[in-house]
């Protein structure tokens, strides 16, 4: 797979069998009118030119038989997961006022956009912060697949993909971020996290379009296909 790192690191490999997709928090609530980005006061529309380019790296993953993962930023209905802090700065949070009256960012698994929601089979983490493996069980479950490489598509850059990219660096997690499949209410934010991530040697994560990564998998599923007919 190309990638963009230093020159030394142009490209990565893996076994297949040991790679997963976490598309981070592609929600509702953060990517549509009426949601609970927009209340903040973003333009949400900004979103939404990584949604194709996220949906062509799942449909290409899927084919190849790839571990899929999709988080959500949401609390339990009764909020006993919800930190005081974060619960007095977004006092929103649990309270009706959300999309389509909906409690804001309480677990809901309606509350993906269409073009990319969990298929059954595939694992769904409700994370109440930024961090997906923060009180969740993604890191058993990756470690029980024996998963060391990880793709990651979702939103926002800065936020939530960051965030979970950095900590999965720490549990020793080798990471790939798909740079027109993460976006930024802030596009600057975007451009200079990418940077950040991929500096000093891919100190957090490889960069790489969607479309090169949707080939490479595709290779990966030709070879599953022929090995299979063989």
């Amino acid at each position: 797979l190309p990638s963009r790192a230093s020159p030394s690191r142009r490209s990565a490999s893996a076994p297949p069998g040991k790679v997963a997709l976490v598309n981070v928090d592609w929600q509702k609530e953060f990517l549509e009118a009426g949601g609970f980005g927009a209340a903040l006061g973003n333009d949400v529309t900004l979103l939404h030119e990584a949604v194709g380019p996220a949906a062509l790296v799942l449909e290409a993953a899927r084919r190849a038989g790839i571990f899929v993962v999709h988080t959500q930023e949401a609390h339990k209905p009764d909020l006993s997961d919800l930190a005081p802090a974060k619960q007095r700065a977004t006092p929103q949070i649990g309270t009706p006022g959300g999309r389509r009256g909906k409690r804001v960012l309480v677990r809901d698994p309606e509350d993906f956009v269409d073009a990319l929601k969990p298929l059954d089979g595939e694992l769904v983490v409700y994370k109440p912060g930024k961090d997906a493996f923060y009180r969740t069980n993604l890191h058993a479950e990756l470690h029980a697949r024996g998963i060391s490489h990880l793709i990651f598509t979702g939103v926002t850059t800065e936020v939530c993909v960051q965030t979970t990219a950095r900590c999965a660096a720490d549990r020793g997690y080798l990471n790939l971020v798909v740079t027109d499949a993460t976006a930024s209410y802030f596009p600057h934010f975007k451009d200079a996290t990418l940077a950040m991530l991929a500096s000093q040697n891919a100190i957090v994560a490889r960069l790489a379009d969607s479309t090169a990564l949707a080939a490479a998998l595709d290779n990966v599923a030709k070879a599953n296909n022929a090995a299979a007919a063989a």
